[in-house]
């Protein structure tokens, strides 16, 4: 079973997930909230899998919930956000996010979506969050992070994180580097857990910060 904390701060749209995932067998609410401070204490109490997190909110904003939620370990969170574009979703990567989704998002996908976050994936790909950042950091010029972090990794991490970080899947990158794909999944582990990351978004995100990819590259 599925915990969901539901978060946001217009009923009529909580109503609406509700009623969605309710209908699902695999699927519990377990909490709901209208801000992120309410949101991090419902996370403390219920412990649900995932938080479907609304980002413009009053009292607390959806970005600093996901940061404290994560970083606290109590649950994963997939943010809403009405536009692609969205810097505060971009914000929701940046600090724990495991994805973001349109508020318009069909509910087959809602769903699914849920559940791949709930079993460890995240929902955007990473060559959707390239795209993302490539415009919003094309426009913003974005402050670069210390790329010395990236000196715990061997010269094959490195290159398997500008890849993924490039937008390609594993096969693309055991194609790409001729290696089997099984070695990729364990290059990708070992640059996930050096660097501390959740998921491969976290590290398309870390490679822009670092300057490792810029925006508009291929």
């Amino acid at each position: 079973m599925i915990r969901v904390l539901l978060v946001d701060d217009q009923e009529l749209m909580r109503v609406g997930f509700r009623m969605v995932l309710g209908a699902q067998d695999d699927m519990e609410i377990v909490g709901e909230a209208g801000n992120g401070d309410e949101a991090v204490k419902l996370a403390e109490e219920h412990r649900p899998d995932v938080v479907l997190m609304d980002v413009r909110m009053p009292v607390l904003d959806g970005v600093e919930a996901t940061k404290l939620i994560t970083e606290r370990g109590l649950a994963k969170v997939l943010v809403m956000t009405t536009f692609d574009l969205d810097e505060y979703a971009l914000s929701a990567l940046r600090n724990g996010a495991s994805g973001f989704l349109l508020k318009d998002t069909p509910s087959v996908q809602l769903v699914a979506a849920l559940r791949s976050v709930a079993s460890g994936d995240a929902v955007v790909s990473p060559s959707v969050t390239r795209r993302l950042l490539d415009r919003f950091l094309g426009v913003t010029g974005g402050e670069l992070r210390d790329s010395s972090i990236l000196d715990v990794l061997t010269d094959r991490e490195r290159e398997v994180l500008l890849l993924i970080a490039q937008g390609l899947s594993n096969t693309e990158i055991a194609r790409k580097l001729f290696l089997s794909e099984a070695t990729v999944k364990t290059h990708v582990g070992r640059v996930l857990s050096k660097l501390d990351l959740r998921d491969r978004v976290q590290a398309v995100v870390l490679a822009y910060e670092t300057g490792l990819v810029r925006p508009g590259e291929a």
